[in-house]
């Protein structure tokens, strides 16, 4: 998604939960500092990885009952949260979609088993990207929610499991399909507030809309 597109979209969820894109970007040059001596990429380390269609994974309570019950397909790709779950049920995804919240040490793993990592730094999240961004050993590309620059992309999304969709967009993607997304129940973390999660999985089914015709979702 060409970011001139995404603006619009993004500038409306800053408005709406009050963020000031400043902290975005001071998180992303936090994200470049500490991340010089990772194998990092770009979307060449993307392009290998894309076939015609694309399971995303999200962090539903259902995600391992709809993985059983629809064999995934495609590129691999998981939301961060939902990492541990997929690894459990062996399987390493292609691409991993985080900004390092959830279970990290699932996420290292995947990286080290050669899962393409994108790392999203935005400004709630500079602890985590100091503390886990340097750990991942895989390929690595860089990434914000705001305007891109240098070797960090904007794929558009808010979520990690609307960015995953996005990014499946971005590389022309046809046919996506959902596993373990649950728009109305949030799964929700220690300390999470579920009024501002159920926002952001409104959010959330806008950007993906899961009605368009590239999506599959039972």
């Amino acid at each position: 998604m060409d970011f001139r597109d995404w603006e619009p979209t993004y500038l409306r969820i800053c408005g709406d939960f009050g963020f000031d894109p400043s902290a975005d970007e001071s998180s992303v040059r936090l994200l470049e500092a500490v991340t010089p001596n990772l194998d990092l990429d770009d979307e060449d380390a993307i392009l290998p990885l894309v076939k015609p269609s694309a399971t995303v994974f999200g962090a539903s309570e259902g995600l391992l009952d709809d993985i059983a019950a629809h064999p995934p397909e495609g590129t691999l790709i998981a939301a961060g949260s939902a990492c541990k779950a997929v690894m459990g049920a062996g399987i390493v995804p292609d691409i991993l979609v985080t900004d390092l919240d959830g279970d990290i040490d699932s996420q290292l793993e995947a990286s080290s088993k050669g899962t393409v990592t994108l790392i999203l730094a935005h400004g709630d999240n500079t602890e985590l990207v100091a503390r886990y961004a340097p750990m991942f050993r895989g390929k690595v590309v860089l990434t914000t929610q705001g305007r891109p620059h240098g070797n960090v992309l904007c794929f558009g999304g808010f979520t990690d499991g609307d960015r995953a969709v996005c990014l499946a967009r971005h590389f022309g993607i046809r046919r996506i399909l959902l596993l373990g997304f649950d728009f109305d129940r949030p799964s929700m973390k220690d300390g999470s507030d579920p009024v501002i999660k159920a926002r952001k999985l409104r959010w959330a089914r806008e950007i993906i809309d899961p009605s368009s015709p590239d999506i599959v979702w039972h």
